[in-house]
């Protein structure tokens, strides 16, 4: 017991004694070795030792120099970011269009760091972490800066990559750096904001079985994080970490969510009917526009599009504007880069007449189809003009904001893919390969109606898809797989009965089309009143729309080998002569 009390006593002088020795060692043993040599030796010697004493230092630092780099981060982890004044932010909460849910979170955490004095005689503290989740380009990095111009704190704006490195320990050490850089400004002004974007970089699950590891690096990087958030650091200044996600929440790291750390979650939503107009005026502004453009009809045909993509149409179509040697923009040019946009530049191609007119026809059918009988979705533009390997287009747009679709706005969507293809087959017996993609759409949609809506003819309920393949029989498989395409041959039948009776429209669209290549909505909705029809969705609501009624469970739609085209005649021409 003694002896282990002195070890635990002469412990920490072990190291300083050995170091001491060591050094009084090496330099009375060569003394000694020097004072036995003859004199013209040991000047020899001591001179050779004197002149090359400067390389060795070198050599030395050289050495200490790079083994610190490579095991503690050193140059590598070099990070400086100079903190932002708040008043050089200059972005107020006035300058966040739209995103009201938002904002007024984001102003509790404003009053928060204001009255973090009285929140301190109380026994609270202010928030650690605040998470901006939400598509991208919805202002998750200007409500940052917001939040801190109206805070009147400093604000330090880095991204999740910057503390990826090759080397182990750079991230670590980068993340120590940023949070002292904070804490110097907190104690100097009170607080300081962290704006770290793309979060889901740094602050995705931790692995713990690595093999290879490979992880290591990202592990101890995101456990930096964790520390300096809230762990036992050397003081408690007010840092308030802000990060910036698009991606799904669970690919975070369960610690990183905790209380104490992300305290709070500001979901930023894509803007809705006036904050898409007020978006529009706002960007409008910096751009010539032309008086007569409705900025309320551009946001009702911009439903679920970000402030960062109405800001990229509006920039577009200024580009397209000067090209054209235009002094305006014009809901034209608006129009035409909304095409450049989401299909890419017009290529002419050297089409046949024939084939251009089947382009016409197949365009002119998901036309028709779209405006007489779809209920949620309005038609924006028809083009037969060739754009991104896309012989012809039908634009449409959502009619009103709508976050789930019911089983007949589903079955619309089937009907919608398959007008072309009707229309095709009822004008030349024959069709091409265009309507592969028609195919595709509407089978997903089909299909995903019977095995994961639950809506089926057949009464069977639940997601099918979420259990193994192996683990469903095949009399089921083929059963789901028998209702999918009976909801397709049902769609196909609506379709041809629709088509055939409006057939004279569908010979009009077409002159139509080949005549202009594209017709806007204003000419579309005059030639539908011209015929005496009128979107359904300006109607009262019924169910015209409406799958066959469901049949009981257990009793089968149809037996097992039976077509439903069997029921129905084969393609025949249409009553009205073709055009």
């Amino acid at each position: 017991m003694l002896w282990a009390r002195i070890k635990l006593k002469i412990q920490p002088y072990l190291l300083p004694a050995g170091i001491l020795l060591l050094l009084v060692a090496s330099t009375l043993v060569p003394v000694w070795y020097l004072g036995t040599m003859e004199e013209s030796v040991r000047r020899y010697i001591v001179g050779i030792n004197v002149a090359s004493m400067p390389f060795g230092v070198v050599q030395t630092l050289i050495f200490v120099c790079f083994l610190y780099l490579l095991q503690y981060g050193g140059g590598f982890a070099a990070f400086k970011k100079a903190a932002t004044d708040a008043s050089q932010v200059n972005v107020r909460f006035a300058d966040v269009i739209g995103q009201t849910e938002a904002k007024k979170e984001a102003w509790e955490v404003v009053q928060l760091i204001k009255d973090r004095q009285k929140l301190k005689l109380v026994g609270g503290r202010i928030i650690r972490g605040l998470m901006l989740m939400g598509p991208p380009g919805c202002g998750k990095t200007l409500l940052a800066k917001a939040i801190a111009t109206e805070a009147g704190i400093p604000f330090l704006s880095v991204a999740g990559s910057e503390f990826v490195e090759i080397f182990v320990g750079v991230g670590a050490a980068r993340v120590r750096k940023l949070f002292k850089a904070a804490r110097l400004q907190a104690q100097a002004y009170g607080g300081c904001i962290i704006f770290i974007d793309e979060l889901e970089v740094l602050g995705r699950k931790r692995v713990f079985y690595d093999a290879f590891g490979g992880s290591s690096e990202g592990n101890s990087t995101l456990n930096q994080l964790l520390v300096e958030m809230d762990g036992i650091v050397d003081n408690d200044a007010n840092v308030i970490v802000m990060g910036a996600m698009n991606a799904a929440e669970d690919v975070l790291d369960p610690a990183l969510l905790r209380p104490g750390r992300f305290d709070r979650k500001v979901q930023i939503t894509r803007p809705n009917l006036q904050e898409r107009q007020e978006i529009f005026e706002y960007y409008a502004r910096k751009i010539k526009m032309d008086p007569t453009v409705d900025y309320a009809r551009l946001a009702r045909k911009a439903i679920h599009q970000t402030p960062a993509e109405i800001e990229n149409t509006l920039k577009e179509a200024a580009l397209i504007a000067t090209r054209n040697k235009k002094d305006m923009v014009g809901y034209k040019e608006i129009s035409e880069a909304v095409d450049r946009i989401e299909l890419g530049v017009a290529h002419r191609l050297s089409m046949t007449p024939r084939e251009r007119e089947m382009t016409a026809y197949h365009e002119a059918g998901h036309l028709v189809i779209l405006f007489l009988t779809h209920p949620t979705q309005d038609v924006y533009k028809a083009s037969i003009i060739q754009r991104g390997g896309i012989l012809g287009v039908v634009h449409s747009t959502p009619h009103e904001e709508l976050y789930s679709s019911d089983r007949n706005t589903l079955y619309a969507h089937v009907k919608l893919a398959l007008g072309g293809f009707v229309a095709e087959k009822f004008k030349y017996g024959v069709t091409t390969d265009g309507v592969s993609s028609d195919f595709k759409s509407a089978t997903t949609v089909a299909h995903a109606m019977v095995w994961r809506y639950g809506m089926g003819t057949s009464g069977l309920i639940g997601d099918f898809s979420a259990i193994p393949e192996t683990q469903l029989s095949e009399n089921l498989k083929a059963q789901l797989n028998l209702e999918s395409q009976q909801v397709l041959r049902s769609a196909l039948v609506e379709v041809e009965k629709t088509l055939k009776a409006e057939w004279a429209i569908v010979d009009r669209f077409a002159a139509e089309l080949l005549r202009h290549d594209e017709l806007d909505y204003d000419e579309i909705e005059r030639i539908f009143r011209e015929y005496g029809k009128q979107s359904p969705r300006l109607l009262a609501p019924d169910n015209h729309n409406a799958l066959p009624p469901v049949q009981p469970p257990g009793q089968a739609a149809l037996p097992q080998g039976t077509s439903a085209q069997a029921s129905r005649p084969p393609f025949a021409p249409p009553d009205a002569p073709a055009a």
